[in-house]
């Protein structure tokens, strides 16, 4: 042990190296004991946390690390809300694609959907495929995407043999002359 001629800084205690006291600290000329390094750097942590939680981004619940080429600090639902987010207009934009999605794992359903981009969409489904199996089969742009999609659905249940949320059981053609429906009813209103 090797008393030093100074005390802690802090509370005042005679800092012994190798005691209360590090030989590191010291070349760094920091003259507080372990204990009172210990709080500070608690009290460091914590102001230092809330600083750098403002800085992560969360999509789902799930921690997206800062290398990620999509990070944004933040919480998002998807990747899409995180993208879209800082556009002021995007919640309330009416324009878009609705579109039919299929996947051979599920043969006979389709999915009926709404994006502002079709492609894009589809390639959000890719991900939750491990054989990146998703194909869009038909999309159509409208003025108001909202609408069509609902209108869409509602045309599709007449038609589906099941449904289970925007899943039909229900030939491709047949969708598509629903949402084609939609077409020739706005242009003919």
């Amino acid at each position: 042990m090797k008393h030093i001629d100074r005390n802690c800084n802090h509370c005042n205690v005679k800092l012994v190296l190798g005691e209360n006291y590090s030989e590191y600290r010291y070349k760094q000329k920091d003259y507080a004991c372990k204990s009172c390094y210990l709080e500070i750097t608690k009290e460091y942590n914590k102001v230092n946390n809330k600083i750098q939680n403002k800085l992560n981004m969360y999509v789902n619940g799930k921690y997206i690390p800062r290398s990620h080429p999509l990070h944004k600090p933040g919480n998002y639902k998807t990747f899409e809300d995180a993208a879209f987010s800082s556009l002021s207009r995007y919640a309330s934009s009416t324009e878009g694609e609705v579109y039919i999605i299929t996947n051979p794992a599920w043969d006979g359903w389709i999915k009926v959907g709404m994006a502002i981009e079709a492609e894009d969409r589809c390639k959000g489904y890719q991900t939750s495929s491990p054989m990146r199996d998703y194909q869009l089969e038909y999309k159509k742009y409208f003025d108001d995407r909202r609408k069509a999609e609902q209108i869409a659905h509602s045309l599709c249940s007449k038609k589906a043999k099941e449904k289970n949320g925007e899943w039909f059981k229900l030939d491709i053609p047949t969708a598509i002359t629903c949402i084609e429906k939609i077409f020739i009813e706005k242009n003919n209103a």
